[in-house]
């Protein structure tokens, strides 16, 4: 079983940043990749940006390519969201998954974990 737990999001003004740390307890594997998704309300569910937990290896979605960066520490068993340049688009509930499919689109699997989600919200 695999926990995850997010936090960081907020209220932000356009241009502005944010950082998302979900804490993850339970197994990961070092060959597995994790990411990060986001819901707009009235939305289907997007997929943003994965890493490989080992080998560091990132994608994005390009509507985040350039302004969003996603990170993990092995120490802390975290990974992160840097987001910079922030649009009033990206405003939507913010979730962290694991494992994802390491290949293809950004998507989630039959085996993935989520959190519970943390709240962006950009104003314009």
């Amino acid at each position: 079983q695999v926990q995850l737990v997010e936090s960081g999001g907020g209220s932000v003004q356009a241009g502005g940043s944010l950082r998302l740390s979900c804490v993850v307890s339970g197994y990961t594997s070092i060959n597995s990749c994790m990411g990060w998704f986001r819901q707009a309300p009235g939305k289907e569910r997007e997929g943003v940006a994965r890493i490989h937990f080992g080998y560091g290896i990132t994608y994005y979605a390009d509507s985040v390519k350039d302004r969003f960066t996603i990170s993990r520490d092995f120490a802390k068993n975290t990974l992160y969201l840097q987001m910079i340049s922030l649009k009033p688009e990206d405003t939507a509930m913010y979730f962290c998954a694991s494992p994802v499919p390491c290949v293809g689109r950004l998507t989630a699997g039959r085996e993935t974990f989520w959190g519970q989600g943390t709240q962006v919200t950009v104003s314009s």
